[in-house]
């Protein structure tokens, strides 16, 4: 397994290219393909080489040389199968997680089932999209990601739909002792917005969104912010 001590986030090692992340949608985001599908992975580095806001900065084969690579150059992106052989996408993005890189990483797959869509979220995937996706959908996809937004193929959010009808009845956000701001801040989570997205919305700085994004965990008996925006969507509360 990778040495995780080589793999610092950008905030204690710079990038070898040195280039900072862009909020702003018309600025290059750069983004590295791993697939273990040589024919798959040429088709998407010629989708991304025909959009100008997205600029390759590398290519793997497998999930080991992915992690290492994620560590390596540190994008802004990441465009991950599921489905590899020796080192899983899940397992891989797990790493990527662990070793605390500030990158958003993207599920590309063939798979629609509900387990692998909700293990890969709850794995902190940024995103889920499908193969047979439309090109320019896939597109549009990444530059919502690179927004700080969740990114779901139409699909997937009608797997996650049908899958949160099967749960409980619906339970209202004070009953559980959620303050207003609290509920505010998990109804943008709902719509895949970060940290920064919502501090800005709310006119608040960074460290308080943190702060709340804790305590309406903790109210609520959840680990991440996919689960609270699972609960969020679950229970009707939306922005």
């Amino acid at each position: 397994m990778y040495n995780y001590d080589l793999c610092q986030p950008r905030t204690a090692r710079p990038r070898l290219n040195t280039r900072m992340r862009h909020d702003m949608l018309d600025e290059t985001q750069t983004i590295l393909v791993i697939d273990d599908h040589p024919l798959m992975r040429r088709g998407i580095l010629q989708l991304i080489a025909m959009e100008g806001s997205l600029r390759l900065v590398g290519e793997a084969g497998n999930g080991q040389q992915g992690l290492e690579l994620a560590c390596q150059l540190q994008p802004d992106l990441i465009l991950l199968d599921l489905n590899m052989r020796g080192l899983s996408g899940l397992d891989t993005l797990k790493a990527i997680k662990a070793a605390g890189l500030d990158v958003r990483v993207i599920i590309l797959t063939v798979s629609d089932s509900e387990d692998d869509v909700v293990s890969a979220l709850r794995a902190g995937a940024d995103g889920y999209l499908l193969k047979d996706m439309e090109p320019e959908d896939v597109l549009h996809s990444l530059k919502i990601a690179a927004q700080g937004r969740m990114a779901l193929g139409e699909r997937v959010a009608e797997i996650l739909a049908n899958s949160l009808r099967h749960e409980s009845q619906p339970k209202p956000a004070g009953s559980v002792g959620l303050t207003e701001r609290e509920q505010k801040i998990l109804s943008l989570i709902a719509v895949g917005h970060s940290n920064k997205l919502i501090a800005r919305e709310l006119k608040i700085t960074e460290g308080t969104v943190k702060v709340h994004v804790k305590h309406l965990l903790s109210k609520l008996d959840l680990d991440s912010r996919v689960e609270a925006a699972i609960w969020a969507v679950k229970n009707g509360l939306r922005k």
